[in-house]
């Protein structure tokens, strides 16, 4: 579910921090950047676990600041695809069960890769399994919001969205955070639990 990742990039750290140790003030820096924004084709950014390497640091003419070479390695939330996972349904509509881990929250199963028969309550804001019994009838299994869920990741996708005062980092791309305007996530996980064993928690605990 978490990876490290590397990366390489120059970290402008301000006058007004020089008092700090520079590995402290580039750790934050780098955080601040980073925690929380996906970066395209690699995932979420968590946190910073290391600084691999760290070269001289420049000041230049007309600007007081130094410059420093860095390497690191971050944390990054990418589940592989055919993980399974355990979140909490977030919200159920038209489209399909929307799940959260609690850091994120871009998760959705689409009504094809739910139960079969399964069908949506528009009352009840909810989907619904039809669960054979085996005797001919059928039980309503309740997909309610707040509910525990076990699901396998079946896509993600990515998209490339620029918004104002991002800055790049070294590999070509842009860290991207969706913002309250943006109606579009740049990283979405599709979810998957039409087979046994996946679904509600509750209704696997007593077999």
């Amino acid at each position: 579910m978490f990876v490290l990742t590397e990366f390489k990039d120059v970290v402008r750290i301000p006058p007004w921090k020089f008092k700090r140790k520079l590995n402290d003030a580039i750790t934050d820096e780098l955080n601040r950047k980073l925690a929380n924004k996906v970066y395209l084709n690699v995932g979420l950014c968590i946190a910073l676990h290391d600084i691999t390497k760290m070269e001289e640091s420049y000041i230049f003419p007309g600007d007081g600041s130094s410059h420093t070479k860095v390497s690191f390695r971050y944390i990054v939330f990418r589940p592989f695809i055919e993980e399974i996972l355990v979140g909490k349904i977030r919200s159920c509509s038209a489209d399909g069960v929307h799940v959260t881990l609690g850091f994120f929250e871009d998760i959705i199963i689409p009504p094809q890769k739910l139960q079969d028969p399964s069908r949506f309550d528009q009352a009840e804001q909810a989907w619904i399994w039809e669960y054979n019994t085996g005797d001919g009838q059928k039980h309503d299994l309740f997909m309610d919001a707040g509910e525990p869920i076990r699901f396998r990741v079946a896509d993600e996708t990515f998209l490339e969205t620029f918004p104002t005062g991002s800055t790049a980092i070294s590999g070509g791309t842009e860290p991207v955070e969706k913002s309250e305007n943006q109606s579009v996530s740049p990283y979405v996980l599709s979810g998957a639990i039409n087979e046994p064993g996946l679904g509600l928690l509750a209704w696997w605990e007593n077999s």
